[in-house]
Parts: structure tokens; C-alpha cells; sequence
């Protein structure tokens, strides 16, 4: 089901969306929380089960899967992806595909005011700090402090962030 103001836009009856939302083409929402005035880029899929809060900003490419949660006023850079499975797998060991039942959904938490830059991956079970900043193209493996930039593969504290700044 698209929008009546565009049928790129697709947005599931599941969909639990805010006020003043904004919407850029070819989208994909389903059984998924967005808060009030939350900006989505072209080319976006966010699946059930996630959860975007307020004021959030979310780029161009965007993958955010089941189980990730971002607080209000993240900024979410082009082409990012976060990962929600440890041990992904098309089939079980039987070679049958695998279905919903097979695997562990491992939850990601972006907490408020964080920033991500373009073509970020973030593994599962991570928390990002409050104000953090992760550096263009990092892989986040592990917990980001609050008020940390951090960058590389894998993404290193390169320095913390000043509370006036």
C-alpha cells in the first residue's frame, strides 16, 4: 500500500507513525514505530519490531532491521546497516530454509542525540552512547560510550567529546 502522495512509499497498516513525518520515495515501514516530526530518505527499509524516536533523521539507503531502537534526535547517515542476527544462516542443518523460529533477534540500542555516519555497519547487541559520533564507513563491534567519537574497522575511541561542545 503506497501513499496517496506517492506509491514508493510504502507504509504497512502495522506501522505505529507519528506526526509530521516526512518521506523521500521508495520506502519500506512495516510493523514498526515512528515518532513525531522523524525525517526518512529515499531507498529506507525499516522492518517490524524497531523503534525510531522523535526528531530523528534517517538517510538515503538505509537499512534499520528488527530489534533496533534509536532515541530521539539520532542522525543516521547514508547507506548505513545495522545487523541484528549473530549467526545468520539461509538453512538449517537439515537444509530446510530457515523461518522466524530458527535464530536469536539480538536488539542495538542508538540512545539520544547520536550520530552515524555514512556507510556505517553496526553488529547486533551494541549499545551507542548519548551524543556519540561514529566515524564514515566504521564497523561498530562493541559498546560506544555516551559523548565518544569513535572510528575504523573496528571502530576505535579516537576521543571524547567535550560537554560544552
Amino acid at each position: 500500500m503506497g501513499t496517496e502522495q506517492d506509491p514508493t512509499v510504502v507504509i504497512a497498516p502495522n506501522v505505529r507513525l507519528g506526526q509530521r513525518v516526512r518521506f523521500f520515495g521508495f520506502i519500506n515501514l512495516y510493523g514498526c514505530e515512528i515518532g513525531d516530526d522523524v525525517k526518512i530518505g529515499t531507498f529506507v527499509e525499516i522492518q517490524k519490531g524497531a523503534k525510531i524516536g522523535a526528531r530523528c533523521k534517517i538517510s538515503s539507503h538505509t537499512f534499520i532491521c528488527e530489534g533496533v531502537t534509536l532515541e530521539e534526535g539520532v542522525f543516521v547517515g547514508h547507506n548505513v546497516t545495522f545487523i541484528n542476527d549473530r549467526f545468520p544462516r539461509a538453512t538449517n542443518p537439515d537444509g530446510a530454509l530457515q523461518t522466524e523460529a530458527d535464530w536469536e533477534c539480538v536488539p542495538t540500542l542508538v540512545r539520544k542525540g547520536a550520530s552515524i555516519g555514512s556507510s556505517v555497519t553496526i553488529l547486533c547487541g551494541v549499545t551507542i552512547g548519548e551524543g556519540a559520533i561514529i566515524g564514515a564507513g566504521s564497523v561498530v563491534t562493541k559498546d560506544v560510550p555516551a559523548r565518544s567519537i569513535v572510528a575504523g574497522n573496528p571502530a576505535k575511541v579516537l576521543r571524547t567529546i567535550p560537554e560544552n561542545q
